[in-house]
């Protein structure tokens, strides 16, 4: 069997590590990394015995399949241009800046019957394997997806950078069409919400409550399910996942609490958690979800097997952030609608950019001007 020859545009923060699992495989080529930084590109080619480049355009005509991890903005000219060639890609989540880049993507993909996956890394969480097997319709549903602020994906706000991940997941976990969305959204650093909720309805009357923040002390990445048939909480930090559900006895009216002494809340709790009610604790293993993920991409290009999250599936999740965030821009702060900017907002200036204050200049630079060809 013949190697696939494979590139990475982009190989900052993320897509340095697209190149080193691409590198290890077996079956893979990689034949050139593209940065628009040349010492990056240099660095990261080096390491995974591959050929710098600054341009993606000079992978065009050298590559089977391409991963594509830079900046959420560049998506549609650099992904539409190897799908015009009808070359395999995959695209670093979320899909596009906009629905209608989105659209025109998927789009290309489609008229050149080319392969397009999408890189929402929580399909898979070995967390999620808690659900399988188990008879399980969620009626409520909560996530929370908190992280520190990192300088990355400056081009695009909270929703369309950490939200998104729930929002995927959600799509995948409720089959049903959204009735309603009511979003609110806070922005701290720069023109964009770097805190949002969401309440999210389904047409069978499944709600859900999503809460993302890249300003936040804690970084969380918890879903919590809620059903008839008990709820389960999934720790995609940690990879664990708890499935709480009612015992036969509980299902068919029957409590039994002969001998148990009210007064004493440990006793209580252990009864109800082990007894009324079974807990059931899963432990994620083994490798890193990237490696799983590139490893769908390349068997899907070989086999012609559907990959886990294909384009159609990131596109609807795009269409739903784009609700969130049509709800979250209409929303009336004093009365005005928009985003909440935050100290943006404020009289006067906190903190003036100046040749005593380089950190300043910094800090206004990323958030104004986000460059190169990288998710650095």
């Amino acid at each position: 069997m013949s190697r696939l020859k494979v590139g990475v545009v982009g190989v900052g923060h993320l897509g340095r590590h697209h190149a080193r699992i691409l590198a290890s495989m077996t079956d893979v080529e990689l034949v050139g990394v593209v940065d628009g930084r040349l010492e990056q590109a240099r660095m990261v080619a080096e390491a995974c015995g591959s050929r710098p480049y600054t341009d993606y355009r000079d992978l065009l005509d050298q590559v089977d399949a391409v991963s594509v991890a830079v900046p959420t903005f560049a998506h549609r000219e650099v992904a539409g241009a190897f799908l015009e060639r009808g070359i395999p890609t995959l695209v670093e989540k979320p899909l596009a800046t906009t629905l209608f880049e989105a659209e025109e993507i998927v789009a290309l993909a489609d008229a050149n019957s080319t392969l397009l996956q999408v890189g929402h890394i929580e399909r898979f969480n070995p967390a999620l394997d808690s659900l399988s097997g188990i008879d399980f319709r969620p009626k409520y549903i909560t996530a929370e997806r908190l992280g520190t602020y990192t300088f990355r994906s400056t081009d695009i706000g909270v929703v369309l950078d950490l939200m998104i991940h729930d929002i995927d997941l959600l799509l995948s976990l409720v089959d049903s069409p959204v009735k309603s969305v009511a979003a609110v959204g806070v922005g701290l650093f720069g023109g964009h919400e770097d805190i949002a909720n969401a309440r999210i309805e389904f047409e069978d009357g499944c709600v859900a409550n999503l809460t993302a923040s890249r300003a936040s002390f804690q970084a969380i990445r918890k879903m919590r399910l809620y059903g008839a048939e008990g709820y389960v909480t999934l720790d995609f930090a940690t990879k664990q996942g708890t499935i709480v559900r009612p015992s036969e006895e509980l299902r068919n009216g029957r409590v039994d609490i002969d001998g148990l002494d009210l007064s004493q809340p440990s006793a209580v709790k252990e009864r109800i958690f082990g007894t009324i009610l079974e807990v059931d604790s899963f432990q994620g293993e083994g490798r890193e979800p990237l490696a799983l993920e590139l490893e769908d991409f390349v068997r899907a290009i070989r086999t012609g097997s559907r990959p886990r999250v294909t384009g159609r599936d990131a596109l609807k999740a795009v269409r739903l952030a784009d609700r969130v965030l049509q709800s979250l821009r209409s929303h009336s702060w004093d009365g005005q609608p928009g985003i909440y900017k935050g100290p943006h907002q404020l009289p006067g200036r906190l903190v003036e950019p100046s040749s005593t204050n380089p950190a300043a200049h910094s800090l206004k630079n990323r958030i104004d001007r986000p460059s190169g060809l990288a998710r650095d």
